[in-house]
């Protein structure tokens, strides 16, 4: 027992001695995590030059586009062939895929020989021989007679300028066909295959080996964006945003980029790293100084590598007692996989010594620990450089997603990886070392790369038929000038049609007059009031305006919420609350309480019965009952009589503090309408500004189709923008404001006008630009208006001068005028609107309904299996999630396709590259065709305008406001182009108004101010 422990320590003792003298021989090729770092930095470099349009043309890593943009979704389908020509053996696939059956894929496959005589001859005799190849499989499966899609994996360094041409740039792989370099392979195979003229094929695809691993796995694990071979040689692919490829034009999507890594080294990049042993393989290659880094790791080199380290120490008396046999000096006798025998944990020094006895040297046991210590530095330095250049890769994806984290899968093909004991495990341990910030899956290819190149002819099938639907169903918001012309001719007979008294009625573009009969002519002088509703959000202004030399206007405002209870309030209801009040009296004098005196009912406040029986402790102090009103009692109960605004977060508690009272009342259901609620802002205003006293004129700009019968009457006709509050629709806005301001109580205010939003924006830009008589919003909502002869007017009397007519435009195509180019989306999205069958044409073209009408092309189009892998998520069924904002943050030139993944994300939309392409394709579409049909809109009135006045040729300025056309990046543009087609005797310049409607209510008022004070 104590003999064989002597004995095993004494072995190990030696195997210790024998690997450190191997260690100290061989240190150079022993590559500290620093080096490695320092590569990993340097094949970063060479990646970014390979990919730059001016370092290109002298990058030794050539950074190859495929021009394949997709990996696959699983929805790919169909019959394909696939060739794969990379070494001797040259493998012909069928594969079929049917996505309907768990993404079955059927494949037959055939090996033939490639010749040496062939690889070393002409190229015609090769493609030749594939073609030979080709028809004998064809023939054997019986499809002769069917033109399949081939795809062609061809594992050499190829320049490609579309996903079917490839251009070998160079031979490797001990290939030297002559007449090939520099010559398009696909026109090679499809001469050799005409020549024959036994069958034909239909060539979709070339691809490198690599190309067609990644895509293999990538079959199987969508997030698969990176291939790698280690293998006869080694080279990887990875998919590349394609803002940074300069050699291809565009920059959406992606695009799978074949490194060409093998190359790195060559310009002497990695000569301090390379040894003798390295040097002396490439001086016996068939191309010296080329593909350096491959042989240093590729399993074609590395049985030859030990070798040559083997010869020399055995020539050094270090291994064999200096024997040296002619076995061990003949080239190609020590293979890549007696390395990877040689180094298997348990019979590894068993097969050292039988595969040492073969080349004649009679090793002793030292020469096998050694020569197998030798064999386990050799590959793991190959496996340290691989871990290395696949680092650099993955930190570049990361960089390129901005995530402080990549999750991501690495699809690997190769003989050394799959076949070598411990290179993937030594590989795998390198990279985790190198990259932490990584979470990589490694997906062993178990098809091959002919798989692959079958998956790139599907998609690419795939891709093509898609690219069919997506076109033939966009094309339908595809708007020619002829179109567009038609549409300007429509709204021109609209305009007519509500001009005219007998058809006024009957008109769906009301064309109401405004009573704005002159634009600013400079004198106006004054402080006004100006309100400004029309949305969400509620503005009071104040707004100074100064004549004379330094003639300015200077506006202080507020905005205020309009909650949605108030927009959508059934009847003059707005909101719901509960307050607390004493059962008793809520007066406090000296030390006793005094029960309120009874008093009549309030007529003007809430008629809900006050319900006896909840029972609170109230312990605040007496609030704001000045603010609030006055509690009274009415039918045996209290009653707060409102004359302010409520929030509903605040309790009225009418007590003293340390008063606890018995009992409590409780007032609920309590009732405001909704301009009680725009006065209790106003009078907010005038406290927040200090100017609650004199009574000042004000202009009310609502922003809704009113009929006016005077400048200071207006009757809602209908809501528009989500409003649906009732009691409102038929009654003079103006009164029910007037009649607000009484019931309050605290101040008075002289109502001069109301006006529409568009209106107060042509007044705005008038005031700045003497030319501006049209007025423009497209924002959440859309209209127009401009000044027309008073003798069209007929629905008013007189003839002399003009008059603002604000369109309301919006309806435009309420009676079926526009049904042949609304979509099946504009349906939907007026079907379920708040107003359905109405404002048709503002729901084509304003910032309310833009984001809803892509919402539901993206719900189509994942339906049909082109978006989010065919899933519809819960936030793409929700209405209104994708706001019109969204559109002009995705279709900004500036933004990446990694923002408007974040911005889909955002939206809870978990979207791929192509995913976000697609968005960004349909937004374009439909902000394309807002901005057209706004601009036909536009040109109608410019022309009527310029046909008015019998001008040969007008100049017009339009004032505009709206988000729509403020914020996104292409409106503006488009529309204005749309316009100088359709009208080109007009010259139109356009104004944004910095200042918005709230400033035209304002200078309206001015207007009406000095008009009345010179009337009178």
């Amino acid at each position: 027992m104590i003999a064989a422990q002597l004995l095993a320590y004494y072995f190990t003792e030696l195997k210790d001695d024998q690997i450190k003298k191997i260690d100290k021989y061989l240190y150079a090729m022993r590559l500290s995590d620093e080096t490695l770092l320092d590569i990993m930095a340097r094949f970063k470099k060479e990646m970014k030059n390979g990919l730059s349009r001016d370092f290109n043309p002298t990058a030794i890593v050539k950074m190859l586009p495929t021009f394949v943009r997709s990996i696959p979704d699983g929805s790919e389908k169909g019959d394909f062939i696939a060739l794969d020509l990379g070494g001797s053996s040259f493998r012909i696939l069928r594969v079929q895929v049917n996505h309907e059956q768990n993404q079955n894929v059927l494949m037959e496959s055939e090996i033939y020989d490639t010749p040496e005589s062939i690889m070393h001859g002409s190229g015609s005799q090769l493609f030749d021989h594939v073609a030979e190849c080709l028809g004998d499989f064809m023939e054997k499966k019986k499809i002769k007679d069917k033109k399949l899609p081939v795809g062609f994996t061809f594992s050499f360094p190829c320049r490609q300028s579309k996903i079917d041409e490839a251009i070998l740039i160079t031979w490797t792989k001990r290939f030297k066909a002559s007449g090939v370099e520099g010559t398009d392979v696909v026109k090679l195979l499809e001469k050799a295959i005409k020549k024959r003229g036994d069958y034909d094929a239909n060539i979709v695809a070339v691809v490198n080996d690599t190309v067609g691993t990644m895509m293999t796995c990538g079959y199987d694990d969508q997030q698969c964006e990176v291939g790698l071979i280690i293998g006869t040689g080694t080279n990887a692919c990875y998919m590349e945003e394609l803002r940074h490829i300069d050699l291809v034009e565009g920059d959406e999507g992606r695009m799978c980029i074949n490194t060409e890594w093998g190359a790195f080294g060559d310009d002497g990049a990695l000569e301090d790293i390379r040894t003798e042993f390295d040097r002396e393989i490439d001086r016996g290659s068939l191309n010296p100084g080329k593909q350096l880094f491959e042989k240093m790791v590729s399993g074609m080199y590395m049985g030859e590598l030990v070798r040559l380290i083997l010869v020399k120490m055995a020539k050094e008396g270090l291994l064999f007692e200096g024997r040296i046999t002619p076995e061990l000096l003949t080239r190609g006798k020590f293979n890549t996989s007696d390395v990877s025998a040689i180094e298997k944990n348990k019979e590894g020094l068993h097969n050292a010594k039988e595969i040492l006895t073969r080349l004649g040297v009679e090793p002793s046991d030292d020469d096998c620990i050694s020569v197998q210590h030798v064999c386990t530095i050799v590959s793991f330095r190959s496996a340290n450089l691989v871990a290395a250049t696949l680092g650099a890769i993955l930190n570049r994806l990361r960089d390129n997603k901005s995530t402080p984290r990549l999750r991501t899968t690495v699809g690997v093909d190769g003989s050394l990886y799959k076949t070598h004991p411990q290179y993937s495990r030594r590989f795998h341990k390198t990279l985790r070392r190198l990259v932490p910030d990584c979470d990589v899956r490694f997906l062993l290819s178990e098809s091959g790369s002919g798989k692959g190149a079958a998956m790139v002819t599907a998609v690419a099938y795939r891709l093509a038929e898609q690219h069919r639907q997506i076109q033939e169903t966009l094309a339908h918001f595809s708007l020619t000038k002829d179109m567009l012309l038609e549409v300007k001719r429509r709204m021109r007979a609209e305009m007519d049609l509500g001009l005219k008294k007998e058809t006024h009625d009957k008109a769906v573009v009301k064309m109401l007059p405004s009573f704005v009969r002159s634009t600013p002519d400079g004198t106006e002088h004054g402080d006004f009031l100006a309100l400004d509703l029309g949305g969400t959000n509620f503005r009071v202004l104040l707004v100074k305006i100064r004549s004379g030399k330094k003639r300015s206007v200077e506006m202080h405002n507020k905005i205020y919420a309009i909650p949605i209870e108030i927009m959508q309030g059934t009847g003059e209801e707005v909101r719901r609350l509960c307050f607390y009040t004493v059962l008793a009296c809520v007066h406090h004098t000296s030390s006793q309480w005094h029960r309120w005196p009874p008093e009549p009912a309030c007529d003007v406040c809430c008629s809900t019965v006050v319900s006896r029986g909840l029972k609170r402790q109230v312990h605040s102090a007496r609030q704001g009952l000045g603010y609030w009103g006055a509690v009274k009692i009415w039918r045996g109960g209290l009653a707060l009589h409102v004359s302010g605004y409520v929030c509903a977060c605040v309790h009225v508690y009418l007590c003293t503090e340390g008063v606890k009272p018995e009992g409590a009342w409780v007032i609920s259901s309590f009732v405001l309408k909704l301009f009680d609620h725009i006065v209790s802002c106003i009078s907010d205003f005038l406290d927040y500004m200090g100017i609650k006293g004199p009574r000042m004129p004000l202009g009310f700009t609502f922003s809704f189709p009113c009929k006016q019968t005077n400048l200071d009457v207006g009757i809602l006709i209908t809501w528009t923008k989500g409003f649906k509050a009732t009691d409102c629709v038929g009654h003079d806005v103006v009164t029910l404001l007037r009649d607000a301001i009484k019931r309050r109580e605290e101040f008075d205010l002289d109502v001069v006008a109301v006006v529409n939003d568009t209106v107060g924006t042509m007044m705005t830009c008038a005031y700045e630009e003497p030319t501006c008589e049209v007025g423009l919003i497209v924002g959440t909502g859309s209209n127009a208006c401009y000044m027309e002869e008073m003798k069209n007017v007929e629905m008013l009397e007189g003839t002399e001068g003009r008059m603002c007519i604000n369109m309301e435009w919006g309806a435009f195509g309420d009676n079926g005028c526009l049904d042949d180019i609304r979509t099946i989306y504009d349906k939907m999205v007026d079907e379920y609107s708040l107003n359905a069958g109405k404002q048709r044409y503002e729901k084509m073209i304003s910032g309310m309904y833009l984001g809803e009408i892509v919402r539901n092309i993206l719900i189509d189009f994942t339906k049909r299996g082109f978006l989010f892998r065919g899933q519809i998520s819960e936030p793409l069924k929700t209405r209104g999630i994708f706001q019109t904002k969204y559109l002009s943050q995705i279709e900004s030139d500036r933004l990446a396709l990694l923002q408007v993944r974040a911005i889909l994300q955002q939206l809870g939309l978990n979207s791929t590259c192509d995913d976000s392409i697609l968005v960004k394709t349909v937004c374009g579409v439909v902000s394309k065709r807002a901005a057209q049909l706004c601009g036909a809109g536009m040109a109608a009135v410019v022309d009527k305008i310029r046909e008015n006045r019998g001008l040969d040729h007008l100049n017009v300025t339009v004032g505009v406001d709206g988000t729509l056309y403020k914020l996104h990046p292409h409106f503006s543009r488009i529309m204005h182009q749309t316009v100088k087609e359709l009208s080109p005797k007009c010259n139109v310049s356009f104004l944004l108004s910095e200042d918005g409607s709230g400033k035209g209510a304002a200078l309206i008022t001015a207007v009406g101010v000095r008009l009345r004070e010179g009337s009178s």
